[in-house]
C-alpha cells in the first residue's frame, strides 16, 4: 500500500503530480494541494484573495498522511516583497524578514504533527522586460531586475535552510543546480512555453526526487 505525502505550495508544487515524480516514488503517493498565487506574505491574512491558509487548514484536517512537503515562496520573492517595499515605503530587508517568519511560523504548526520537508522556492524566470503572459504582465509594477530577484530568493532560501537545519525539518536546497553561469536560472529549467513562468516539470523533478526519497522513505 502506498504511504501518502501531503504537499502543500502555490502552483509551482503540481511538480509532485509529473511523471517522473510518479516513478520517483513508486512506494509513495502525493496528494497536491496547490493554490496559485498564494504567498506567505499573506498566509496570516485571513482576508487573502487565495485563501491559501484556509485551503492548507482544510487539507491538514482531512489528511491521513504523516509527511507533508511545503514549497512556496515564488511569488514573494519575485514580486510581492518588491511591492509591497515600494506601496509602503518600506525596505526590501523588512519585507524578506516579514515573509521568512510566516513561513517559519507555517512550518513549525506542520512539525507539531508530521515529518515536514521544504524545496527551495524557485528562482524567477521572468527576464526583464517581458511583456508576454498574465504574470509576467501582473509583476510589471515592480521594477526590480531578474538579477535583483535571484538574489533575494539566493538570500530567502539560505534562511530558509538554516532555520530548517535547526528545527530538525529537512531541506531540499536546489539552488546551485538552479543557477546558470549568467547569474540567473539556468535555460534547462525554462519552460517550453515562454509565457509559462514555472520550471519545466520533468527538470524541476529530477532535481528533486534524489535529495528527497531518503526522507520520504524514513519510517517506512
Amino acid at each position: 500500500m502506498k504511504e501518502d505525502i501531503l504537499v502543500l505550495g502555490d502552483s509551482h508544487v503540481l511538480v509532485f503530480s509529473c511523471e517522473h515524480m510518479a516513478q520517483a516514488f513508486p512506494d509513495h503517493h502525493f496528494d497536491v494541494v496547490n493554490v496559485p498565487g498564494a504567498t506567505v506574505s499573506g498566509l496570516p491574512n485571513p482576508n487573502a484573495v487565495t485563501a491559501a491558509k484556509q485551503k492548507f487548514d482544510e487539507a491538514i484536517a482531512s489528511t491521513k498522511a504523516r509527511k507533508v512537503v511545503v514549497m512556496i515562496g515564488e511569488v514573494d520573492t519575485g514580486f510581492v516583497i518588491w511591492y509591497r517595499a515600494q506601496k509602503y515605503g518600506a525596505s526590501v530587508d523588512e519585507m524578506v524578514e516579514l515573509a521568512l517568519t510566516h513561513y517559519q511560523q507555517l512550518l513549525l504548526e506542520l512539525r507539531e504533527r508530521f515529518d515536514v520537508a521544504c524545496v527551495s522556492t524557485p528562482l524567477p524566470t521572468i527576464r526583464d522586460g517581458a511583456d508576454w503572459g498574465e504574470v509576467a504582465n501582473r509583476r510589471r509594477e515592480v521594477s526590480a531586475t531578474q538579477s535583483e530577484r535571484t538574489e533575494l530568493t539566493l538570500t530567502f532560501n539560505s534562511a530558509m535552510q538554516a532555520f530548517c537545519a535547526s528545527n530538525g525539518i529537512a531541506y531540499v536546497m536546489l539552488d546551485e543546480d538552479s543557477l546558470g553561469d549568467n547569474g540567473v536560472v539556468k535555460d534547462s529549467l525554462l519552460n517550453a512555453d515562454p509565457r509559462d513562468h514555472h520550471y519545466d516539470a520533468q527538470e524541476h523533478a529530477r532535481m528533486i526526487a534524489p535529495l528527497l526519497q531518503p526522507w520520504a522513505a524514513r519510517g517506512r
